[in-house]
């Protein structure tokens, strides 16, 4: 499942890059990384971490879950340098 999640962001990054990195935490459902025009699901670590289920992982991707709205209630937390957090606000 979060191969097919990584597949999918990379398509939409297509022609794209994101400066910095930035780490999708999904706990024991994996990870997603997305660094320069790389998206990868190997553990490492990034400039920005941001916790988040599965299910809304899938919800903030689709439109359905504004991130601002996820992190003030909670379904969203993100750690390490907030600016890499906001340029992907730019690219959703």
């Amino acid at each position: 499942m979060m191969q097919d999640m990584a597949k999918g962001i990379s398509r939409g990054l297509e022609g794209k890059s994101f400066e910095g990195s930035l780490k999708f935490d999904c706990g024991s459902d994996g990870v997603i990384i997305l660094k320069g025009e790389a998206v990868l699901t190997q553990d490492q670590d990034t400039d920005c971490t941001l916790k988040i289920s599965k299910e809304n992982l899938g919800k903030l991707l689709r439109g359905k879950l504004n991130a601002m709205t996820g992190v003030m209630t909670g379904k969203l937390k993100v750690s390490g340098n907030m600016t890499v957090a906001m340029r992907l606000a730019k690219l959703l």
